[in-house]
Order: C-alpha cells, then structure tokens, then sequence
C-alpha cells in the first residue's frame, strides 16, 4: 500500500470528524437492505431522504433535518414505484423537490409537502417512462434548472426536460447510447457541458452530454473502475475501483487524455466498493469505503504528487450508504467544512458526522470559506439545450453572503430569514419561539441592559432548537444558541407573534 508522509503543511491538515451525539441522529430507521452500490441517501438544508425497506414496491423517507431522535414506525413513506428504489436525488434548486429510480424502470418527480407528512405521499408530480430495464442512477444537471439525467441496465443514459406540463413523460429529449454494460456511475464537470461515466465493461468515458459523442475513452487494464468524480476546475478526472490484484484502488486522470492515469495508489484490501466525494471550495477529497467504518480524506493540488493524505476518520460501525449535505447547509459557526449522513444498517441508525477544521477563534473563518455556488440555477432548461455553457451563480460564502456586509432578505421568505442556513436556523428558531408565545416578551419597566431570563434555556420543541436569550435594550435581543454562535435581532411584537424579524450582526 502507499507510503504517506507524517507531516505537510496545509491548513486542513488537522480536520477532524465529529460524530453526533445519540439524541442528534435518526434511530429505527427501517435502512434498505438492497445490495446495489448507491448512496441510498440524499440530503438538504431541509430534509434527509433515505431508501427504506417496504412491501409491495419500493418506498423511501424524507425526514425533517430537525426531527433527530426515535423515528415513528408507521412515519409515512414516499411510496409510488412498483419495484424498489435504487437511487434519490434532491433538486438542487429545489430543496422541496426529489427525484428517485426504481427496479419498475421508471423515474419520478415528486413535490415533498412543506408541513410535515401525515400520510404516505403516493402522488408524483412526474413520471418518466423511456427505459426498457430497471433505471439504477439518476442525476441533476448542476447548472441548468429542470434537467435530469438518468441511467439503466438497458446500458442507455438518457436526457430529460422537465420544464413541460406533461405529468407522464414518454420520451427523453436526447438518448446516448455508447455503452456496452452497466453504466456504474455518473458525474458532470462544474458547467456540466461534460459528463464522466465508468461502466462494468472496465472503460471511464467523457462525453458530451448534449451530443451524447465520446470525446475520450480509457481503457487501462490495471485500474477496474466503478466509480468516477470531475475533481472541480482541475481538470482532472478521479476514479475508484480494484487493481489488478484486487486491491481497492483509487486512480487520478487527465480528463483530456484518457490513454494512462496520472497516478495510482492501492488503499486495502477489502471487497466494498468507494465512494468518493470533492469538495472544490477546499481541494479536499474523501474517500468513504462502503462495509467499512472509515472516511479517508485528503488534499488535491495540480502539481505533484497531486493527492497528499491527510488522515482518516475511524469507526467500528460499517456504513451501508451516506449522504453529503450541500455547503449551504453547513454550520459556518463550528468551522464546519462538509457533514456526512452515515447509514449503519445494523444499528437501524443515520448518524451525521461534522467534518470540522479546528480554530481557537469564534469568528468567521473566510480562508475556508471561498465563494460557492448557491440554490439558484444560472440557466435554464431550454438554454442548456440550445448549446449554451454557464458556471454555476455564487455566493459570497457558505452564509449566503459576506458577513460583514448587510445580509439580503429572501423575498419568498419573508422578512428576516436569511439564505444562509446557519443564521437561517436561528432566525427561524427564534420566530418559532417568539410567535408561540414560549418565551415571553420582557416584563414592563424592565431597565435597559439588564438581562432577562438570563442562563436559562426556554421550554421549546426540539424543531425550536436552544437558545439563550438576553434582554438589552427595547425591541433588541442578543441571541446565543446551543452551539455558541451570537447574533443580534431586532424584533418588533405584536403581543406574541413576530412582524418583523431583522438580522443585524
């Protein structure tokens, strides 16, 4: 195996993985036990999705991010297909938007209610039919709204619209047909005008995704791969896989010449397959071993050695499938720069593990939080068509905007809410308080800059999260919550319920 060298100079070189506590994971959720090679879930700031276990056809959870703890067993299920679910996918422009797969070798669009689920949702908003075998991969173009891609053992890729008003959808607006066996894996380039796929005929393609033409194809025998990932900007492919002597294996390639890889290194010798997972706001690559309890991480650079290991997170329970939360649903507060949803099938358990970068300062942190794209897509379906390329629209940072600048309001969110998820939450955690009337307003006459209600958490629902609140001046709270982040508030009450609520910090 590959020799790493103790020490490197990198400011990720202490990242460390954080497990969640026992009340902030899912437990009893009924996992699939399905063996295909697939995530199995799917996560956004809002919910978690997870392929579940169900008679009679095939069915998946989507659980409120906040709603931790025991899982309901009768908790309803999104249960329309005929055949078991292989793979889910969030809209990423949509988080109340999901596509999923099934053995029925249909796919489907469904529109997850904004109130939490009292019932089996069993209605899709779409169905694509256009596969002659079950369909194993589905994935969204990451630029372009309304754009599907999906994969099936009938060896096609196929190309969806969906910006129709048509519920079933017969036929895909472009079908590619190159390969010759499953296709096991499918990922685009940052502007999506290229797409990778690794097929079990042991060849990695790229393709043009609209043309559906093969621009290069690699057919090296000593790497067998079953997984392939565009590695940002670099212009630089990574593939998982098994050596020649069956060692799992990873292997980095020059996306414009197919012919050999850059480099090679064997990680072990165990069966499952890896998952990898880029993260281009921070060059950083993690490598998750299904059947095993590890996530190795490291540092891409486009020189030499171009993969630098940095180290490895170790636990004894095996993951079945994870999930990766988008850079807008990170906590900015802890330092938080990516956060797997580890599916362990013999604990029934979805345990989120917080990939943290350690600083002593508690405040923004911009050095590891560049520019990132946001929730909004830079064109549109018939745009993408039309042969049109655009980098994806960003923000500022992984708040939704520069920290020392005013924060913008979200216009279909209301006054106060702001896009970034961490001030989000709070300012979401605080109306949900303030209008229920679980934390009163200050009593009359109370001075100004005493505190009130000071040192003790309010009695509030765990959707409420904790927080401690100080009373310092008329209409103007200062808010720490559980995790330590402050912020400052200026509300104006009517009675109990909030009007307005404004972030100030």
């Amino acid at each position: 195996m590959s020799w790493h060298p103790q020490y490197r100079s990198s400011k990720f070189r202490h990242v460390f993985g954080k497990p969640a506590s026992k009340e902030n994971c899912y437990d009893s959720v009924p996992i699939t036990r399905s063996v295909h090679d697939n995530h199995f879930c799917a996560v956004n700031p809002h919910f978690i999705a997870v392929v579940t276990e169900c008679a009679g056809g095939g069915a998946f959870l989507v659980i409120p991010l906040h709603q931790t703890g025991k899982l309901d067993p009768h908790y309803p299920k999104v249960c329309g297909h005929r055949g078991n679910v292989l793979d889910v996918k969030w809209n990423p422009f949509d988080d109340f938007e999901i596509a999923s797969c099934s053995e029925d070798a249909t796919i489907k669009i469904w529109d997850i209610p904004k109130q939490l689920m009292t019932k089996n949702l069993t209605a899709c908003k779409k169905e694509l039919v256009g596969h002659a075998r079950r369909v194993g991969l589905v994935e969204w173009h990451p630029t372009a709204a309304n754009i599907l891609f999906s994969s099936g053992y009938d060896y096609k890729v196929m190309v969806w619209n969906l910006d129709t008003k048509e519920s079933v959808i017969m036929s895909p607006v472009r079908t590619i047909t190159c390969h010759q066996d499953v296709i096991l894996s499918m990922s685009f380039n940052t502007n999506g005008s290229l797409l990778a796929t690794a097929c079990k005929d042991r060849k990695i393609r790229v393709l043009d995704p609209r043309a559906g033409a093969v621009l290069q194809e690699a057919s090296y025998k000593g790497h067998r791969a079953n997984k392939v990932l565009f590695l940002g900007n670099l212009k630089k492919l990574l593939s998982t896989g098994t050596s020649r002597w069956n060692n799992r294996q990873m292997a980095l390639w020059d996306q414009d010449d197919l012919s050999v890889p850059l480099t090679e290194e064997d990680l072990d010798g165990s069966s499952g397959v890896l998952f990898p997972f880029y993260d281009p706001d921070t060059n950083m690559l993690y490598v998750v071993g299904k059947g095993d309890g590890n996530i190795r991480y490291y540092e891409v650079s486009a020189d030499k050695p171009h993969l630098n290991y940095l180290t490895e997170y170790r636990s004894y329970n095996p993951q079945k499938g994870i999930g990766v939360m988008p850079k807008r649903g990170l906590e900015v507060s802890s330092c938080e720069i990516f956060r797997f949803y580890k599916l362990i099938t013999t604990k029934s358990l979805i345990e989120p593990i917080s990939m943290i970068v350690p600083r002593r300062s508690e405040s923004y942190q911009e050095d590891i939080y560049p520019p990132t794209p946001g929730a909004q897509p830079s064109m549109t379906a018939q745009e993408w068509l039309n042969g049109i390329n655009k980098a994806a629209a960003d923000v500022l940072s992984a708040t939704g905007g520069d920290p020392k600048a005013p924060r913008a309001v979200d216009p279909a969110r209301g006054p106060g809410q702001t896009t970034g998820t961490g001030d989000q939450k709070l300012a979401d955690g605080l109306r949900k308080v303030l209008s229920r009337g679980l934390c009163p307003p200050p009593p009359s006459g109370t001075p100004l800059g005493s505190t009130w209600r000071s040192g003790t958490k309010p009695q509030v629902p765990r959707d409420c999260h904790n927080f401690y609140i100080f009373y310092q001046k008329q209409n103007s709270w200062s808010l720490k919550d559980s995790s330590g982040t402050w912020c400052r508030f200026s509300i104006c009450l009517l009675e109990t319920t909030v009007s307005e609520l404004t972030l100030l910090r």
